[in-house]
Parts: C-alpha cells; sequence; structure tokens
C-alpha cells in the first residue's frame, strides 16, 4: 500500500460557490449510484460521468436545498469520472483542486469486495487529546494516504455507523454560530437546538478538505447513534419523560430526525426505492417542506412510546456479500418488562431479508455492540432486570440511576432482542436445505470508544463463523477510566465476579458464549473487510503523525483471517 500523500494539508476546502455541500455519493451498485448535494439555492443540479447525463431540480426545506440524483446504465465494475453542474455551470471539481477527479466506482460481483468502517466521528475542528498518540481524525488521514493510490485499490464502500455529528459536544464555530442566532446560556446552551443547527453541524462535519474529497469517491452507508441527537437518547421511558418535559427537547428531536432523513437516510436508499418513496416524492411538491418534514420527524419520535414505526433499516447487496443495517436508537420500544432494541414488525423485516440465504456472508450493521465484553454484558443484563423491580422499587430506582450514568443501554440491557438476534444467526449460521450456509456473518458496530473482536460459541456448533466486529472511534477519545474500566472487562476473573451480579438480577443463563480474538484496542481507527469468494479477512488503520501531515498507517498485528478464525492480539 502506497502510504505517502501529495496533498497539502494547509491547502483550502473549497472556494465560494452555490455548491454548499457534496457531492457525496451514497448508494452503490453494479450499475448506478446516486448523488447528493447541498446547494446555496434552489436552482437545476446535473451529473455527467462518461456518457450518462441526469439532472433533477432541488428541493427546500426551511430555506436549504438539496438534491439527489440516480446516475444509471454506468458499466458493470467501471470507474468513471463525474463531474456535478449547477445551473448548467461546473461546480465539482473545483477549479484549482489539489485532488484527483471524483469517480463513480461500480460493483463488480466477480471481483473481491473491499469495505471499511468505523463510528464516532467528532469535527475535525475539535482538538482529541489522546494518550494513544492517535488523536487525529482518522478518515481525513485515510484520504490523505489513498489520494495517491490507483482507484482500483480505493475500498468499494464505507459504512458510518452512528455519531456522524455531535448535537451535545459542539465545536467552538459551531457555538459561535448557535450564539449569534439565540442566548447561550438557556437551555439547551451551547448544546444544537433545531434544524438549522443541524446543518451547521453537518457542513462541519462534511465540509472538512479531506473527508469531502473521500466522500465523493467513496460510496458511504450511514446510520445514527445517540449523540447525532443527544447521548442516552431512547435509554429508557422515564428518561423520556424527563426529556419530554424539558423546554427544548421537542424542538431537537424534531431537528434531528428531519436532518437525518435529509442528510442521511436519502443516501441510504437505492435509486428504486428512492424513485419509489412517497415522502420524498411530496418534499419536491412541496415548495419548501419544513412543515411536512417536521410532521414526519414527530411522528418518527413516538414510535419508543408505541407508535407507528418509522423503516430507518436497510438493506445492501454487494455481489454475495449482504449488509443488514439497523435501527438500534429510534425504533427501540421502551416498555419496562417489554423492552425491544428493534419493534417486532422490524425485526420480522430483518429476518425474513435472511430467509433466501443468497449470499457468502451477511454484515449485519447496528450502532451500539451486540456482544460486549462478558463483564459488561452481564451487568447490562442485570440492570435491565432489576429496573424493571425484580428486587422492589427502592433497587429499580437506583438502577435507572446507574443505567444513565454509565450509559447500560448495549443489546445486552435488551435481552429478549438479544437473544432473538442470537436464534436468528444460529439458524442462518445452519446448514440450509441445499446444504450449504454462510462463510461469516459479522456484527459491524461502534460507539463504546475502544475496537475489538469477539467470536460466537453456541451449544450446537454453526458453520458459519459469526463475529462481533467493533470499531470506534474515528475521531474522539476515551479518559482513562474508561480505558481501565474497558480493559478490566475483557478479563476472565472480571466475568466471574459479574456472574453473581447476573444472578442477583435473576437474568436467564445466556444461550451463546463468546470470546476475544483481537483487542481490546485504543486509538482512532479505521476497519478494514475483504471478502473474496467464501474467505473474509479484517485489518485496522490507525492515524499517525508524521513528520508534516498525519495519515492513516495499517496496523499489521491486527490483520486476522475470519475464515480460518487465527486469534491474534491479547
Amino acid at each position: 500500500m502506497t502510504a505517502q500523500s501529495t496533498i497539502d494539508a494547509t491547502e483550502p476546502a473549497t472556494t465560494p460557490g452555490p455548491l454548499r455541500l457534496g457531492p457525496l455519493i451514497r448508494h452503490i451498485g453494479h450499475d448506478d449510484a446516486t448523488i447528493w448535494v447541498e446547494t446555496d439555492r434552489p436552482g437545476c443540479v446535473s451529473v455527467r460521468a462518461g456518457s450518462r447525463s441526469v439532472e433533477g431540480r432541488t428541493f427546500q426545506v426551511a430555506g436549504h436545498s438539496y438534491a439527489i440524483l440516480v446516475v444509471d446504465g454506468l458499466p458493470v465494475g467501471s470507474n468513471t469520472p463525474y463531474e456535478v453542474l449547477f445551473d448548467g455551470e461546473v461546480v465539482w471539481p473545483i477549479a484549482g483542486s489539489p485532488y484527483p477527479p471524483s469517480l463513480i466506482r461500480t460493483i463488480d460481483p466477480a471481483r473481491p469486495l473491499r469495505l471499511i468502517f468505523g463510528s464516532c466521528r467528532s469535527p475535525t475542528a475539535i482538538k482529541i487529546d489522546d494518550p494513544t498518540g492517535s488523536g487525529e481524525d482518522v478518515l481525513g488521514a485515510y484520504a490523505r494516504r489513498i489520494v495517491g493510490q490507483d482507484p482500483d485499490a480505493w475500498p468499494d464502500a464505507l459504512l458510518m455507523l452512528g455519531d456522524q455529528v455531535y448535537a451535545d459536544e459542539t465545536s467552538p464555530a459551531t457555538r459561535e454560530f448557535i450564539a449569534s442566532r439565540r442566548d447561550p446560556k438557556k437551555p439547551p446552551y451551547e448544546q444544537v437546538a433545531d434544524f438549522e443547527e443541524y446543518t451547521q453541524l453537518y457542513a462541519e462535519a462534511w465540509g472538512d478538505p479531506d473527508a469531502r474529497w473521500l466522500l465523493s469517491v467513496i460510496p458511504s452507508s450511514m446510520m445514527f447513534d445517540d449523540h447525532d441527537v443527544v447521548d442516552d437518547w431512547n435509554t429508557s421511558r422515564s428518561w423520556r419523560r424527563e426529556m419530554g418535559a424539558t423546554s427544548w427537547w421537542r424542538e431537537r428531536i424534531t431537528g434531528a430526525l428531519m436532518s437525518y432523513w435529509i442528510y442521511q437516510h436519502l443516501g441510504n436508499l437505492s435509486g428504486t426505492e428512492l424513485r419509489s418513496n412517497d415522502l420524498l416524492a411530496q418534499v419536491y411538491e412541496a415548495g419548501d417542506a419544513d412543515e411536512l418534514l417536521r410532521a414526519f420527524a414527530v411522528g418518527a419520535d413516538r414510535e419508543a412510546d408505541g407508535g407507528p414505526g418509522v423503516m430507518w433499516s436497510y438493506r445492501r447487496d454487494y455481489g454475495r456479500v449482504r449488509l443488514l443495517m439497523i435501527d438500534s436508537r429510534c425504533g427501540r420500544v421502551l416498555q419496562e418488562g417489554h423492552r425491544q432494541m428493534v419493534g417486532d414488525a422490524e425485526f420480522a423485516w430483518i429476518e425474513a431479508q435472511t430467509e433466501d440465504r443468497d449470499f457468502d456472508h451477511l454484515l449485519v450493521g447496528t450502532s451500539v455492540p451486540w456482544l460486549l465484553p462478558r463483564a459488561l454484558h452481564d451487568i447490562e443484563a442485570a440492570d435491565e432486570q432489576l429496573t424493571a423491580g425484580v428486587r422492589g422499587r427502592l433497587i429499580a430506582r437506583l438502577a435507572e440511576r446507574v443505567r444513565r450514568a454509565v450509559d447500560l443501554e448495549h443489546w445486552a440491557a435488551f435481552n429478549d432482542s438479544f437473544e432473538r438476534l442470537a436464534r436468528l444467526f444460529g439458524r442462518i449460521g445452519r446448514a440450509g436445505p441445499d446444504g450449504t450456509a454462510p462463510a461469516t456473518i459479522c456484527v459491524l458496530s461502534g460507539d463504546v470508544h475502544h475496537t475489538y473482536i469477539s467470536e460466537t460459541v453456541y451449544p450446537d456448533p454453526t458453520a458459519a463463523r459469526i463475529y462481533q466486529l467493533t470499531c470506534s472511534p474515528m475521531h474522539n477519545s476515551i479518559p482513562l477510566p474508561m480505558r481501565l474500566v474497558f480493559w478490566l472487562a475483557w478479563k476472565r476473573y472480571a466475568s466471574q465476579l459479574t456472574r453473581q451480579v447476573s444472578r442477583f438480577g435473576r437474568v436467564p443463563a445466556a444461550s451463546i458464549e463468546w470470546r476475544t480474538t483481537a483487542g481490546p484496542y485504543f486509538g482512532n481507527y479505521l476497519a478494514m473487510l475483504r471478502f473474496d469468494g467464501r474467505t473474509a479477512t479484517f485489518g485496522l488503520e490507525k492515524s499517525a503523525f508524521d513528520g508534516p501531515v498525519t495519515r492513516a498507517i495499517p496496523v499489521d498485528h491486527t490483520r486476522l483471517d475470519l475464515t480460518t478464525a487465527q486469534p491474534v492480539g491479547g
């Protein structure tokens, strides 16, 4: 791999012009792609890629203008340069840009597939004091590393597994923007308050020059997590009651889900899904769709209280690799005693996507890990039971306080959903009617600010190898006390102690076991997956300071063949 960058870190990100943000390549197929942009005013956006040219008008939301275009009819497995025009003027590539031309790289099912993934990316404007020496944004560093490579060596897609923006931990620039429009001494203080302030977060996150170029050449799939809204989002029903009683929460959650639909969710849909999306059609016809999307967002938020659900989860197929991205935040059901990470209807949809078994590898993206360090799993599962009242009301109130204080709200804290997912993987992982099974089932997650691999052990062994692959953060840090907690939680003696906590909480015995095969690692990482036939390999890259610039470097000791399961790390 080439590890040299030809880009000067001091060169500007953009020049003044009508293209406010983007282009981002989002959905990618064998012969098609979607391109998303934000412009500074209404107009006509065009994309020219080889012999293909498509155009469409922008849609408006609260005075902002957006477009998402489907470019189809491209050659399978091709690298096609493209440009973006606004009202007939070329606005991308930016004149004088030091970056290589942006390409649409369609999927070739016959060639190996390479994916990168990670989560928790605070804006580059925030300085991260990381004792591991990798405090810089690994996504931007990775862009700087591949900029001089042959495009055939680039990854085929990027999976961003939560916390694309931090509404509750804002940068100095965002705080200045907030102060220019309201009093930051009043709730929600220097946190984001509404849709307009969310647009500032996305401009900051995706307008960075290196990330902007990377997102213009590497197709991206996304899913939200708590900091996209607020820490502890949908942790429990009592949390929702308390937030709902504040003066600012409704405007925050409305702005969060409106902006998520525009900036993240639309790009998760295929061209066919976009063309048949009723809400998108209504948005285009609305003039300014502010009120329409506000009503949609309010309704989407009610799912946690038992209201009709919105399908944020989605599926993508990359040849013989299938990705199911699961909403593990907005779609939670929070009734104590009947808590679900994913509601019944959406879980049934997830199960239905696996019935054909027409894949060699199944990837399940969920922002919060399915498999935690066993000691933490036991504590979270016990806390769920205690909060439900199995040891009385006094302990229930204490358990709820602990739940919120230390973020006990992963799959382990939704035990019924944890076990339902385990049963699903067990069924898929065993040979089907034709005698075959997938080679691997990999759960991809972030959130916990450390990186590790765990492999499941079923009482009735599966033919497929089933893993939890967690990579977090891309640009953030973890305090020393929390690093120590996670380090200890992976130790066998810690889980021996927490089994007693599990028994006190009257937690049913887990149906599976799991073991660590790599990690835990601390620092800013980007995970790499490569699929070639029925072989799957995993690796990591880490941001590192190298003279005048920061670049991504391969971390060779984490290279792991998932299909032969050779343990590495400690």
